[in-house]
């Protein structure tokens, strides 16, 4: 029987974000094949749910875009970065655990998250002098774990404004894609138009949310599934 902490802890995750395996993978912009043979080598093992059904958290995601990143070559300020080792990609791991950021900011303040991992494998918080992080000046090449993630032909979405009017939030409706101002999920609103062709039909049932907002929902769920 499990523990209570190790209960409580998945409980935890799952009210951030709760994943299944491909949908994971399109939100992390990692091959699903990449995020289940992870799970099973127990490089990032899901924190929902590790065992038959596995589930994914939100931490989840970041864990799985930082191992991937680091993994490949990348370009720096005119040179070559090669691939981290392995040891410290899980030095990386550990250190956005223990971190434990709350890094929902909707206020408009900044157009990006101060989530940043360099090539070096080391976590930072960004300030308002983009040239340093932490007090600190990053090495080359910087990954945006929270932005639209591109990597070795792979890509994911913004993590947090993946469209204009489409918000992420951990601890909302799980941590699913929702039009903003609402708990009306792109999954949602492209269910209906399997059923519903006509986006201005699937309108009229949420007073409020016109026609465009629900094309954009629609566009999104595709481009995931593209």
């Amino acid at each position: 029987m499990e523990d209570k902490y190790a209960l409580s802890a998945r409980v935890e995750a799952a009210f951030e974000g709760c994943y299944e395996g491909r949908r994971a993978a399109a939100f992390a912009g990692v091959p699903v094949s990449t995020v289940y043979q992870w799970a099973r080598s127990g490089i990032v093992e899901p924190s929902v749910s590790p065992r038959r059904i596995k589930l994914w958290s939100y931490a989840d995601l970041m864990a799985l875009r930082i191992v991937y990143w680091l993994r490949h070559p990348k370009k720096g300020r005119g040179r070559e970065i090669a691939a981290s080792p392995m040891s410290r990609v899980r030095e990386a791991l550990a250190e956005l655990e223990r971190r434990g950021l709350d890094i929902w900011d909707d206020s408009g303040e900044r157009p990006d998250s101060p989530l940043r991992v360099d090539s070096s494998a080391t976590i930072f918080l960004i300030d308002d002098d983009t040239s340093r992080v932490d007090g600190q000046r990053p090495l080359d090449g910087m990954l945006d774990l929270l932005g639209p993630f591109e990597c070795d032909g792979q890509s994911g979405p913004d993590l947090l404004r993946p469209r204009p009017n489409l918000r992420i939030i951990p601890g909302r409706v799980s941590g699913e894609a929702h039009l903003v101002g609402s708990r009306i999920t792109t999954q949602v609103a492209a269910a209906l138009h399997r059923k519903i062709a006509d986006v201005e039909k699937i309108a009229t049932l949420y007073p409020g949310f016109g026609a465009s907002l629900f094309e954009e929902a629609i566009e999104f769920e595709r481009s995931l599934a593209a």
